[in-house]
């Protein structure tokens, strides 16, 4: 299990650094999408370098030795950096559908300085949120039974209660995915309505809409991929405190590694079908 999850980490760190060093290198590769890649391949690498290292070794000694409050700091950040990535990927998706929808206000509505914004927003809220959450421990407000329920405190439990678990559930999964997928919705209705190419603009343009059209296809994939890795997580945690707090501690273990599988994924989707990663990346580490 220590292999696995060891190969789990390495891939996730080294893949998300070459992303980040791809992308801060190249100045050609210095676009407001690719900023907000960049910034999503932070939040990856974080989880990988700070959060996958410590949960390995509670989920495979079952037991947590690191002591209760560096169990609160481990566990806001890990919260933070699963819905700072949705926020990031709420705002990819509204700077594809301006470059699908409305191409020729792009480059006037999505600029450097709104980018900035939108990152400044998708660290700081759910930091805040997160942090808030896990030191008031509001949480755990009116669970009967609470100090007997994580009375082990070696093994860094966190229960939410009804109305935090709903929280959490709407506010950092359901509201952000469902305005996710009802962007790329309407994204793939104007790629499916209109033809790649057009014959009216000039082929520099023509070149542009391709390139924006297979970038709105690859993020949607990892749109996809984020949702499915970290939704049986998310559901679960709003279901718990109504089925008394009875999911099984290797159950919910495994649903908490498959979202960070997702941190894997991406930088491997990227190279997929990202010529740019793969050539950038090749430049780097052949010197």
């Amino acid at each position: 299990m220590y292999s696995f999850m060891a190969g789990a980490i390495f891939i996730t760190v080294l893949g998300n650094l070459a992303m980040i060093i791809s992308i801060s290198y190249f100045k050609q590769l210095h676009t407001p999408t690719n900023f907000l890649i960049l910034s999503m391949a932070v939040t990856d690498f974080l989880l990988g370098l700070t959060i996958m290292p410590y949960s390995m070794v509670r989920s495979v000694e079952t037991c947590w030795y690191f002591g209760l409050t560096f169990c609160k700091i481990h566990y806001s950040f890990d919260l933070m950096l699963s819905i700072t990535s949705i926020f990031h990927l709420c705002s990819v998706a509204i700077d594809r559908f301006y470059a699908i929808c409305y191409p020729l206000h792009h480059s006037t509505k999505i600029t450097i300085p709104l980018i900035k914004w939108l990152l400044l927003l998708c660290w700081l809220v759910p930091g805040a949120f997160a942090f808030g959450v896990a030191f008031s421990e509001a949480y755990a407000n009116g669970i009967e039974g609470y100090d007997i329920l994580v009375a082990c405190s070696s093994s860094c439990p966190v229960m939410f209660n009804k109305l935090w678990g709903t929280t959490l559930f709407m506010a950092g999964f359901f509201t952000p995915g469902s305005v996710m997928v009802g962007i790329y919705d309407k994204i793939f209705a104007v790629l499916r309505k209109h033809p790649c190419v057009t014959n009216n603009l000039p082929e520099d343009q023509n070149n542009q809409m391709r390139k924006d059209k297979k970038a709105a296809k690859t993020l949607g994939i990892v749109m996809g991929v984020f949702l499915l890795c970290w939704f049986p997580c998310f559901f679960t945690i709003l279901l718990d405190p109504f089925l008394g707090f009875s999911t099984p501690v290797v159950l919910f273990d495994a649903l908490t590694w498959f979202g960070y599988f997702n941190s894997t994924c991406n930088p491997l989707i990227y190279g997929f079908f990202y010529p740019w990663f793969s050539q950038s990346a090749e430049v780097h580490f052949t010197r």
